[in-house]
């Protein structure tokens, strides 16, 4: 399966610059990121609001964006560029 995501410049370069000391190349690298964070057994056993947070907060997601201090006009703003795109 391929699958094209348009990553932020910042991310893209950590990714690369992870891959590249590992000395593996990004595809792989990121086939490894996301062979080890899915949930076991297809349920992380999130069931609240709260569950979901906590996991959040395990896997390294909460805080991970710091360069975003408003995260509902970044969400605005994500959203408009999406709407933007041709299909």
């Amino acid at each position: 399966m391929t699958i094209t995501l348009d990553l932020p410049d910042d991310l893209e370069r950590e990714l690369a610059a992870e891959a590249a000391r590992l000395g593996v190349p990004v595809s792989e690298y990121a086939v490894r990121l996301l062979a080890e964070s899915k949930p076991s057994n297809g349920n992380p056993g999130i069931a609240t609001g709260a569950d979901l947070v906590a996991y959040w907060e395990r896997e390294g997601i909460v805080g991970s964006r710091p360069d975003i201090v408003d995260p509902a006009t970044h969400a605005r703003r994500l959203r408009a560029e999406a709407e933007r795109r041709s299909a």
